[in-house]
C-alpha cells in the first residue's frame, strides 16, 4: 500500500511462529514477506490470459491485528499491538467508532481496486469479536448516534458491524464494485447486490439464496481442503483438523432440495478453500488438493443424477497418471 507502507514493513512480519497446533512453543524465527503492487498486477495478467479472475480479500473489521500493529490508531485501545505468533481469532479489531478508521479502509480498498480490476471485492466479515467495542467509548457513542439497538439474538454491537459493513459496501458501489463476504454478513443488512460465501455449513447459503443474494457454497465440511482426508492420522502431515475425504467432497450437493427454481439460480457454484497455517510447501498444497480437486470439479460440472462415486474413482485412477507425469504429490486415500 503506497499510502500505508507500514502495513508491509511492520504488519508483513512476525518475530516467531507457534510450533505445532497452537502449542506453548515458539520458534522465535522472524517470518513474513509481501507482494508489490506490480507483482500483483503480473499475477492478474497471468490469470487473465487463462480466463481466471483474481478476487482480492481484505478481511474486515476482524482479523486485523497485523494492520493494527502497523497503525495502532485504528484500534479501540490504541495498542500497542504485535503481529500474532499463533493462529486464531483475536479480540483486537478495527474501531468503527473512529472516522479515521473508515478513511483508512477506503484508502486501502482504493489501492486494491486499482490493482485488481475484478467486478467483486471480498471484505471478509467473519469471526469479529465484540469485546473491544463493548468497552470503547467511541464505539458506544457511534451506537447511540446511529440508534443501534439489541434485537432478539443480535446485540447493539452486532448491529455496529452491520453499520461498518454498509458503509464499506456503499464505498465499493461508488467504485463500481460488488461486495463478497462470508456468511456472517447475513446479519449486517447488506443489500442483494452482495454475494454471500457460505462457510459455516450449507444452511446459511440456502438462507441467503432465499433472501435474494447470489451465493458461493464453500462449507467447511467438506470444502476446506486444509482438513485431513482420512480419520487415520498416522503418517499424515499436520493439519488444522477435521476430516473431509474425497467421498464427502463428491457427495456434496450445493443446491438445497427446498429451494425454488428461482432461488436455486442464486447458487453460483462451489469453492474449496486451502488455509495455509499448517502448510509450508507447494508439495504439501498439492497433497491437500489432489485428488479432492477432481471431486470438486464433478460437483460443479455434473447434474446430481449423473454423479456416481465409483465411476469417478475409476476416472480419478486414470487421472493419477497425469498427476504422476507432472510429479505432483497426490494423497493416496482415494485409490484402491
Amino acid at each position: 500500500m503506497k499510502k500505508y507502507p507500514k502495513l508491509t514493513t511492520i504488519g508483513g512480519w512476525r518475530t516467531g511462529t507457534v510450533v505445532g497446533r497452537n502449542t506453548p512453543i515458539d520458534d522465535g524465527i522472524r517470518h513474513g514477506g509481501f507482494y508489490t503492487q506490480e507483482e500483483c498486477r503480473d499475477i492478474v495478467r497471468y490469470a487473465a490470459e487463462r480466463h481466471i479472475t483474481v478476487i482480492p480479500e481484505i478481511d474486515m473489521p476482524g482479523h486485523m491485528v497485523a494492520a493494527l500493529a502497523a497503525y495502532p490508531e485504528f484500534g479501540c485501545t490504541g495498542g500497542p499491538y504485535e503481529v500474532e505468533h499463533k493462529w486464531g481469532v483475536f479480540a483486537d479489531v478495527l474501531c468503527p467508532g473512529k472516522e479515521q478508521t473508515f478513511r483508512f479502509v477506503e484508502d486501502v480498498l482504493a489501492e486494491v481496486i486499482d490493482v485488481f480490476p475484478s467486478e467483486y471485492i471480498h471484505i471478509g466479515g467473519d469471526e469479529c469479536p465484540r469485546d473491544r467495542w463493548k468497552k470503547c467509548e467511541l464505539c458506544q457513542k457511534r451506537i447511540q448516534q446511529e440508534g443501534l439497538q439489541a434485537e432478539g439474538k443480535q446485540s447493539a454491537e452486532d448491529h455496529l458491524q452491520g453499520y461498518f459493513t454498509k458503509r464499506v459496501e456503499q464505498f465499493l458501489h461508488t467504485k463500481g464494485k460488488r461486495l463478497i463476504g462470508w456468511d456472517e454478513l447475513l446479519g449486517c443488512n447488506v443489500d442483494n447486490t452482495s454475494t454471500i460465501m457460505s462457510w459455516r455449513g450449507a444452511e446459511p447459503g440456502a438462507k441467503a439464496a432465499k433472501l435474494g443474494h447470489d451465493v458461493i457454497m464453500t462449507p467447511n465440511k467438506p470444502m476446506y481442503f486444509d482438513h485431513y482426508q482420512t480419520d487415520k492420522r498416522d503418517g499424515e502431515p499436520l493439519s488444522i483438523g477435521g476430516n473431509s475425504p474425497s467421498e464427502a467432497v463428491y457427495a456434496f450437493e450445493p443446491v438445497a432440495a427446498d429451494l425454488s427454481p428461482e432461488e436455486a439460480k442464486h447458487i453460483l457454484g462451489v469453492q474449496a478453500n486451502v488455509w495455509a497455517e499448517y502448510i509450508y510447501s507447494t508439495q504439501h498444497v498439492e497433497y491437500q488438493i489432489l485428488p479432492r480437486m477432481a471431486a470438486l470439479a464433478e460437483v460443479q460440472w455434473l447434474q446430481p443424477e449423473q454423479k456416481n462415486f465409483e465411476a469417478f474413482r475409476e476416472r480419478a485412477t486414470r487421472l493419477k497418471a497425469l498427476y504422476d507425469l507432472h510429479r505432483w504429490v497426490v494423497a493416496p486415500h482415494l485409490f484402491k
